[in-house]
């Protein structure tokens, strides 16, 4: 993955861009998900890889039903390859937009057997994290923070996932452009983040988002940045 170290700030920030540990200090001491992460990580990395794609724009209680249901009725990764794909659709229909994740996971099971001979993506962890990562991205429906998700919660790799709550508190901070994407604003955080706290910092910026930061209604007079944040109102 390629490193930025350069961000630039919205316009008209009402206090200057914090420093990134400051913030990430203050996160840490209000939601502690770098002592104490609220995640699952599985053994087998595959498992992380498919359950990320199942959570694409779904909650987290449509995709653990429809990885359920898809678990339960499939022990094994061979057993899924084996159904057709109108038998997955209705497995993981919990999530949404079935065609396109039953798509996804067709291919990420079949290059999973391509890779390794099996299906499993176990081996991906002796591997440089570079080709763990081109491996992934390589395949078509795993976008840039799927592949962040499976490197720094299954195979233990740094990598800093940017999801919507993240750009947006990332923006807020001035810390990415107003319009950078999401996929821009991982590449500028994985070189501002350092590598330990990347896995705590991306829960406790993801809880503080759904908590505090809102993208609607922001709760800038509770939260604990109001005297740090170029964006807050308070």
């Amino acid at each position: 993955m390629s490193r930025m170290t350069v961000s630039q700030s919205p316009k008209e920030l009402k206090r200057p861009v914090p420093p990134v540990t400051a913030v990430l200090d203050l996160l840490e001491a209000q939601w502690g998900q770098e002592s104490n992460p609220d995640v699952t990580s599985f053994d087998e990395p595959l498992d992380g890889l498919i359950l990320i794609v199942l959570s694409q724009n779904t909650n987290d209680r449509n995709r653990d039903m429809a990885f359920d249901r898809l678990k339960a009725a499939c022990p094994t990764w061979a057993d899924a390859a084996a159904l057709s794909q109108a038998e997955l659709i209705s497995l993981i229909r919990p999530a949404g937009l079935c065609d396109s994740k039953s798509a996804t996971i067709i291919r990420v099971l079949g290059a999973a057997k391509d890779l390794t001979g099996q299906y499993s993506l176990g081996l991906l962890r002796k591997k440089k994290p570079a080709e763990a990562w081109n491996f992934m991205t390589s395949i078509k429906g795993v976008g840039v923070k799927t592949a962040a998700c499976v490197m720094v919660f299954d195979l233990g790799f740094p990598a800093f996932p940017v999801d919507t709550h993240v750009a947006r508190f990332c923006r807020r901070m001035g810390w990415a452009p107003e319009k950078a994407s999401p996929a821009a604003i991982q590449e500028m955080m994985e070189g501002l983040v350092p590598d330990s706290r990347k896995a705590g910092a991306h829960l406790n910026i993801i809880t503080h988002g759904r908590r505090v930061c809102k993208a609607r209604g922001p709760l800038c007079g509770d939260c604990l940045l109001r005297g740090l944040c170029p964006a807050s109102s308070a």
